[in-house]
């Protein structure tokens, strides 16, 4: 990787950065919410599903025309409506406008995944992807480990005041914007007269070819099981096992620095060996985390700390191996609109998930206590279980090794990637 490829890839982790972490950023905050807005589990996870189904929306609308312009262009346009989104949550005074702010964040933040993913895809071939891919997806990592301890701790200091996370998140946004615009280079090359002869053929085009489409599902699938569990995970810690909120951010920060390694280093070590094997053995280990997960047992908090340390670490390698498995189904032209879609399908898969955890798990309104979170993790695994089975049988024949060295130099291409699948 050559200085100006290091370059890009770490403003396009930055700037996924403080889109993930406007996204989990509610995690940790419906310690603060639930109580304070006075509502009930069900409406907390509708504010974080309605992030994710606008982002679905949005996500599908853009996939009509994202191959078909500047893919800075279109990132810029999406970043700056995101920073607008996220100053709204900053200023919501009560849960409707709060829940409205929500949309407008994942009406634009759902279109910079795509981009962001796309543009990593289209300068770094398959068998360097997992490296790159897995410094921008690092971003989730570094918000788990700087973002979300640091909002509890901040939201705490100032009198429970919640909407402070926001409004500094929208300001690292606006130091971001005039570095996007004289770094980021203009990406036209996979614009082509060749592609989907109509507006339509984006989204109809993944469904005639049964690898994308059976990737888009498989895609689907794989977030609704994944996010099942996460919404409710520092509520649960808090208002049923007792930890406190200092102790609370020392299992997410010590869970984010584990999380930020496995994004690193297995995204390096799968270029080498094979991304499929390594996101099989991370999903089996993690169906036994999920299951211990979602009826916890009273443990000290160091016990704690290495649990969610191992947790994370699982889950983050996982999504990083299924993220770089599912950008090498579709050609370069077309990659941008398909990733789009994937984007909308992994959105919908978040929010539906978010729903449907909000409609099992129950809370006490006197205590804010949480029941029937573990039917919530047996969900969870079944459905990863289905995810797996399906995913395996998609990716064995197109999973790729290299033995590039980790140090190589290789030039910046635009057009450096292009696969031979044909229907």
């Amino acid at each position: 990787m050559n200085k100006k490829e290091k370059a890009i890839i770490l403003l396009l982790a930055a700037i996924n950065f403080t889109q993930v972490l406007d996204f989990v950023n509610m995690v940790p905050l419906s310690i603060y919410l639930i109580p304070n807005l006075h509502i009930s589990a069900f409406q907390f996870s509708t504010l974080v599903a309605s992030y994710s189904i606008s982002a679905f929306f949005s996500g599908i609308i853009a996939a009509l025309l994202i191959d078909r312009h500047d893919r800075k262009l279109s990132l810029l346009i999406a970043f700056t409506g995101f920073l607008i989104g996220s100053f709204a949550c900053g200023i919501a005074p009560n849960y409707v406008t709060l829940l409205t702010a929500r949309i407008v964040s994942g009406t634009f933040g759902g279109l910079l995944g795509a981009q962001l993913y796309s543009i990593v895809a289209d300068i770094f071939s398959y068998e360097r992807r997992g490296r790159a891919m897995g410094i921008v997806m690092s971003a989730f990592a570094i918000a788990s480990v700087v973002g979300m301890p640091l909002s509890l701790l901040l939201t705490n200091v100032f009198n429970s005041n919640w909407h402070l996370p926001f409004l500094a998140n929208g300001f690292l946004g606006l130091l971001l914007l005039p570095l996007m615009i004289k770094y980021l280079p203009s990406m036209k090359g996979h614009i082509s007269t060749f592609g989907s002869p109509t507006i339509f053929g984006s989204l109809t085009s993944p469904m005639k070819i049964r690898i994308q489409r059976s990737a888009l599902i498989f895609s689907c699938l794989f977030m609704f099981g994944h996010f099942l569990v996460i919404p409710f995970i520092p509520s649960y810690l808090q208002f049923n096992n007792g930890f406190t909120i200092l102790q609370i951010a020392l299992i997410l920060l010590c869970g984010g620095l584990s999380s930020f390694a496995a994004a690193i280093y297995l995204g390096r070590f799968s270029d080498k060996k094979g991304k499929l094997p390594i996101f099989l053995w991370s999903v089996f280990i993690s169906l036994f985390l999920v299951f211990i997960l979602t009826d916890m047992p009273a443990m000290n908090v160091l016990v704690a700390v290495l649990f969610f340390a191992v947790l994370f670490m699982v889950v983050t390698s996982r999504i990083v191996m299924a993220q770089s498995m599912i950008s090498n189904v579709v050609s370069q032209n077309q990659r941008g609109s398909f990733m789009s879609v994937n984007g909308s399908m992994q959105q919908l898969g978040q929010g539906m998930a978010s729903l449907v955890a909000g409609a099992i798990v129950k809370t006490n309104k006197a205590t804010h206590q949480l029941s029937n979170y573990n039917w919530v993790g047996y969900l969870s695994i079944a459905v990863l279980i289905v995810a797996v089975i399906i995913g395996n049988r998609i990716f064995k024949t197109i999973d790729k090794t290299s033995d590039v060295p980790s140090g190589d130099e290789q030039p910046l291409k635009s057009n450096e990637l292009q696969l031979d699948i044909v229907e």
